[in-house]
């Protein structure tokens, strides 16, 4: 027989095969109390294992619950790992707003606002620009940022530009950012964390504690100004 010969009847055997398989599977799947019927096939059937060289049904499906389970432990121990976080945070959201409370002063409301975010939870800068007074960020400025990233919402998660950090956080490090506008007519000021990861702030994050955070701030600045 020649080349061709044989190639024809590989193709033959190779589709006759793949026929074979698929009208077993559907007949499995079609009857699936089979192997309840014949528990026998389920040792002494055995299956290519690339480790132990063949193993039966049984030790394949036991292997398979065994990863599942390994699985479904890891994504627990995460998930209590991030609940572990996430109750570690709040509890830092919860005494800073106490502390935010007791402030007799604008300084002392920065001062204990930056400490407790960098030394708490790892943050890079934190900062509060007001809208009028003294040492208020420039009209112009307040347009500018807040028609850049004041749009649709009080809030902004995320990374800006390198102008724009210079004139929010001066030389502190801020790779991601919040920034969130004070007051409830907006017009009080800005509040403005930053972190050296620019992955931390992201659009999609919740505003739960960073929303508290801000109602304390609201309540607290107007009587110290």
């Amino acid at each position: 027989m020649n080349e061709l010969g044989n190639t024809n009847v590989a193709q033959i055997d190779e589709a006759t095969h793949t026929d074979q398989a698929a009208s077993v599977k559907q007949f499995l799947l079609d009857n699936p109390s089979f192997f309840k019927q014949h528990p026998d096939l389920l040792h002494t059937l055995e299956i290519p294992d690339a480790r132990k060289g063949s193993i039966s049904l049984v030790e394949m499906q036991n292997e398979q619950l065994r990863k599942k389970v390994k699985q479904l432990s890891t994504k627990l121990s995460q998930l209590i790992e991030i609940a572990s976080e996430n109750q570690q945070i709040y509890e830092v959201f919860a005494a800073l707003n106490l502390k935010l409370l007791k402030a007799t002063s604008l300084e002392e409301v920065k001062s204990t606002l930056s400490e407790v975010l960098k030394d708490k939870l790892g943050l890079s800068a934190a900062v509060i620009h007001l809208f009028s007074g003294e040492s208020a960020l420039p009209e112009i400025q307040q347009r500018l940022i807040k028609d850049k990233r004041f749009k649709n919402s009080d809030y902004f998660f995320g990374r800006l530009s390198e102008n724009e950090k210079q004139l929010v956080f001066a030389e502190q490090v801020a790779a991601s950012s919040a920034l969130v506008l004070l007051g409830e007519d907006q017009a009080l000021g800005l509040l403005a964390i930053g972190s050296k990861d620019e992955s931390h702030f992201t659009p999609d994050m919740d505003t739960l504690l960073i929303n508290q955070l801000r109602a304390f701030l609201n309540a607290v600045i107007p009587e110290l100004v």
